[in-house]
């Protein structure tokens, strides 16, 4: 989830334009929040409860993974409201399980309007949890490796303080790629990055900034 133009994150997609224009807005709740937040309920609770939050657990990470990749070149609130369809049909995506899907389970995820039906991005899901399986380390050890450094003092201000892309998403695509798995292009593992806390882009005066970095 990008906060520039390419369409991996609510901050750069679905946002209405008086919205994009604006960095915080208040809630009926008092809360200052990033503004893309605004655009849909569903967006606030993922951005107050998930976005820029740290995330170890290995199977909520290859959730992610697989979401951020049928993600690609869609809005990411498509990706949150077919979540619920999504866990049910990929076994609540235990990587152990999917792995053991067969061509008769991507046929019947085709027919099912739930979910994006893509067989490329089905057929990834599938071959990306084999690939965790074959994986000489832990995932979270494998992705969190690749967190840059926190950005002490230099939180963004703004959308365009936000980049697609970076050396570490970069290197960790790469690194993703040699290792079997696929829809993990540059641009979407740096979305990973922020939907999994790896960095965190929520921007100065949002109220999360206040739970994640407590002032002393």
């Amino acid at each position: 989830m990008s906060a520039t133009t390419e369409p991996t994150d609510p901050t750069a997609t679905v946002a209405p334009a008086a919205v994009e224009r604006e960095v915080l807005v208040v809630g009926d709740d008092g809360r200052a929040r990033c503004a893309w937040s605004a655009s849909d309920p569903e967006y606030r609770r993922y951005h107050d409860e998930e976005w820029g939050r740290p995330q170890h657990d290995p199977r909520a990470l290859y959730e992610k993974l697989c979401l951020e990749g049928f993600q690609a070149g869609l809005s990411w609130i498509t990706i949150l409201r077919r979540r619920p369809a999504f866990r049910e049909l990929f076994l609540g995506f235990d990587p152990v399980e999917v792995a053991e899907m067969t061509e008769a389970d991507v046929q019947r995820l085709l027919q099912d309007a739930r979910i994006i039906r893509h067989r490329g991005k089905i057929e990834a899901t599938i071959s990306n949890a084999r690939a965790v399986l074959a994986l000489d380390v832990p995932l979270e050890e494998l992705m969190w490796g690749f967190a840059p450094t926190p950005r002490a003092g230099d939180r963004p201000h703004s959308w365009g303080d936000i980049p697609a892309v970076t050396p570490e998403s970069t290197a960790l695509s790469k690194e993703l790629r040699r290792r079997g798995f696929r829809f993990v292009g540059p641009t979407t593992m740096y979305a990973l990055m922020q939907a999994t806390g790896m960095v965190d882009d929520h921007v100065e005066g949002c109220f999360v900034v206040e739970e994640v970095e407590p002032r002393p």
